[in-house]
């Protein structure tokens, strides 16, 4: 595992606090952020066109967190993982436009972001260090960027690294990041019934959950942004589970994907110029992508093993994912 080591502060406001309120649905339609969105794949055509899922509950009880302008805010609260067992915390941001009116009716594609190293207790994605929400704000203003909700659980249950997986006898973390996370985001805001609203986004230990759950479940994940991943299961804990080790492995998982022409998925690596991980990134883009597996690299020429390096070229490749997913509709 490697460790992605940043400095933040933030503390969190004890106010009890839900979300803050008020402040054509076909092939080539325009997006909330501008982008034309492009024909629907055929491999998709199975699942036509993303139906609105309202939020179907049970309503999380949200603390403030953080404000991050536009009258928009990060909260936090603890989700149980009906799936996993496991009881977490997750972090959440909604885009400002989710409360316009003209979007009232609309699912939003959600965004999934996991940080690297343990990731416990806390994820840094939601701090101000990277600013990572107003910084979607402002891209999706710009037309780089869908208006993502972005969902920010923790990635292990303590400072035990369990390769984002299900590993015999352990805390069920890739139920909880693959299951239980999305049933969160569904509870509790407007998304999409496929796969089309769904991603990734992870950078080191959480770049390779991310690689992971999508090559595994590309039935849910549609694309992923991976930052500085891991490319192979590394925890401790898979000794004595070989086959399940395998089971867990991204390149395995390529492989299968491919031999099966199953559903494409689409992943953005960025990668600092500077990364031990370099030369083995590049082999395994080179080796385990194509076919069904789209792939492209934003390489950071002077970029090192960090969120400050990978934040540099995120718009990049969120405007690449954004691409090929659903965004919100106008209802007027």
């Amino acid at each position: 595992m490697k460790c992605l080591r940043v400095r933040a502060v933030v503390s969190v406001v004890a106010l009890g606090l839900g979300l803050p309120a008020g402040c054509g649905d076909g092939r080539n339609a325009v997006h909330a952020s501008g982008m034309r969105q492009p024909p629907a794949h055929a491999a998709d055509a199975r699942n036509g066109q993303p139906r609105v899922v309202p939020p179907r509950g049970p309503r999380s009880s949200f603390t403030a967190f953080r404000p991050t302008g536009g009258g928009t805010r990060v909260v936090t609260t603890k989700w149980h993982g009906r799936k996993s067992g496991y009881t977490g915390g997750i972090w959440a941001w909604v885009p400002p436009e989710y409360h316009q009116a003209r979007y009232a009716k609309s699912g939003f594609p959600v965004l999934i972001a996991l940080p690297g190293a343990y990731g416990f207790p806390f994820n840094y994605w939601a701090g101000e260090a990277f600013a990572l929400e107003e910084r979607i704000a402002k891209w999706s203003r710009q037309g780089r960027t869908l208006p993502f909700i972005v969902v920010m659980p923790v990635l292990n249950p303590d400072r035990t690294y369990y390769d984002g997986s299900d590993i015999p006898g352990q805390p069920k973390m890739g139920s909880w990041l693959t299951e239980d996370v999305p049933d969160f985001a569904r509870a509790n805001f407007r998304t999409y019934d496929s796969r089309d609203g769904w991603a990734f986004m992870g950078s080191s230990s959480g770049g390779f959950a991310a690689l992971k759950a999508v090559l595994k479940e590309p039935q849910k994940f549609k694309a992923a942004v991976v930052n500085g991943p891991d490319t192979a299961p590394d925890s401790p804990l898979w000794q004595g589970h070989p086959a399940e080790m395998r089971a867990n492995d991204p390149r395995h998982l390529a492989r299968r994907l491919a031999a099966r022409k199953d559903l494409p998925v689409y992943l953005a690596f960025e990668l600092g110029g500077k990364e031990a991980a370099v030369p083995d990134v590049k082999r395994f883009i080179r080796d385990y992508t194509g076919g069904p597996v789209h792939s492209t690299l934003f390489e950071i020429p002077d970029g090192v093993h960090s969120g400050h390096t990978y934040i540099r070229r995120m718009a990049e490749s969120l405007h690449w994912i954004s691409r090929r997913m659903r965004g919100p509709v106008p209802s007027a």
